[in-house]
């Protein structure tokens, strides 16, 4: 059957021409087969559903166009906004003053967004891609600026040591008794609230290895210490760069990185060439296998608070001194210094060798000379002594 009364005949209606002035209708043909329908039938479904899906793509395509112009909109205006930022800056030096400090370790970013808020200049992109233009470096300390600057001016400033206030520099091989007394005498603290914090048990500072003892626990480099208020603020900072340090270069926590901060303590005192360090931790370690002392002079000194020149024989003698490890077997108590990068690594991996004494020949030089062999160390102290003399 047909669908409709009008589907049936428009299928079965014909019209003729002629010479007559009307059409004239044929007689309806009969219906067609009902295979027949039912084929016209879906074939109208299948027109019917490529129309809907063609609408569908076409649809999806006017959509695709319209999210991907819309991002393409976005990211130019993006690019044009981040193209204004780095074009964004004051003119002139500026005025009034401003008391800047640069933390270690800062980006030129982060120095830039805080200089911002500070208002002293006007992107921190701007003053982030004017650094980077003239690669040049920002360091850590306090400055004096002024409002509504250049980007330019302030570059300029922050990246003069000169010109940093509060500026205190932590030595490789420095002891703590010596950074203690120059952090207090630039910071106007006391000496004694860091000596009291110092011979206090480090709680709330140190980590449980250290053992309450600051030695070797502050990290070498500069630091502003004018920011801070308290000797418990400049010593956890000196210890906290520490450990972060430690951590960077891999040193094993607990008991073993005491050890470690302790051999590389001794050769930074006992030599000052990068390439002696490991032989000299070396030593340390082979007498320690062999139940020998380590005999260090620079352990000695330590305990007397003198430096290496000044010991005597009766410091040398003295037992009650538990640093003198030419009577004490084992290592020191505690490092005897703040060692730095590269004594550490030393301590990390020292070279294989089967030596037990060095001499340091030449001091002019600082050349020192290895050995395994009792006689030969022996030789070495009369070349050191012959050498000293021709010095004097």
């Amino acid at each position: 059957m047909a669908d409709s009364f009008n589907d049936y005949f428009e299928e079965n209606t014909q019209w003729v021409t002629g010479n007559s002035s009307a059409p004239v209708a044929e007689p309806p043909k009969p219906p067609k087969s009902r295979r027949e329908m039912r084929k016209r039938r879906k074939k109208k479904q299948r027109k019917h559903w490529l129309i809907a899906l063609t609408v569908i793509v076409v649809l999806g395509l006017i959509g695709s166009a319209t999210y991907f112009g819309v991002r393409r909109l976005s990211a130019v205006r993006a690019q044009n906004e981040m193209n204004e930022r780095l074009s964004e800056d004051y003119e002139g030096p500026g005025s009034g003053q401003v008391s800047f400090t640069v933390e270690s370790g800062e980006d030129a970013l982060a120095i830039g967004k805080r200089l911002v808020k500070a208002g002293v200049v006007k992107s921190a992109e701007a003053f982030a891609n004017v650094v980077s233009a003239n690669n040049v470096n920002l360091y850590p300390g306090t400055f004096e600026l002024k409002k509504h600057m250049s980007n330019a001016d302030a570059m300029k400033i922050l990246s003069d040591t000169s010109m940093a206030k509060g500026f205190f520099d932590v030595r490789a091989g420095e002891r703590v008794s010596d950074v203690v007394k120059g952090a207090s005498e630039m910071s106007g603290i006391a000496e004694s609230e860091f000596t009291s914090i110092v011979d206090g048990d480090g709680s709330g500072i140190l980590p449980s290895e250290a053992g309450g003892k600051f030695e070797g626990w502050l990290e070498p480099g500069q630091y502003d210490i004018k920011s801070k208020t308290s000797a418990k603020e400049i010593l956890k900072m000196m210890v906290d760069r520490r450990i972060k340090k430690l951590d960077s270069l891999g040193v094993p926590t607990g008991s073993e990185r005491e050890k470690i901060l302790n051999m590389a303590s001794i050769a930074e005192a006992e030599v000052n060439k990068k390439d002696d360090y490991g032989k000299v931790v070396r030593v340390i370690l082979n007498r320690l296998d062999k139940g020998m002392t380590l005999g260090m002079d620079s352990t000695v000194a330590y305990g007397n608070n003198v430096k290496s020149a000044e010991i005597t024989q009766n410091m040398l003698d003295d037992s009650s001194n538990k640093f003198n490890t030419r009577i004490h077997k084992g290592l020191p108590p505690t490092p005897i210094s703040n060692p730095g990068d590269s004594a550490i690594q030393a301590a990390i991996d020292p070279p294989q060798g089967n030596w037990l004494y060095f001499v340091t020949t030449d001091l002019n030089s600082g050349e020192t000379e290895f050995t395994d062999n009792a006689d030969e160390f022996d030789k070495l102290v009369q070349k050191y002594k012959a050498n000293n003399e021709d010095a004097n």
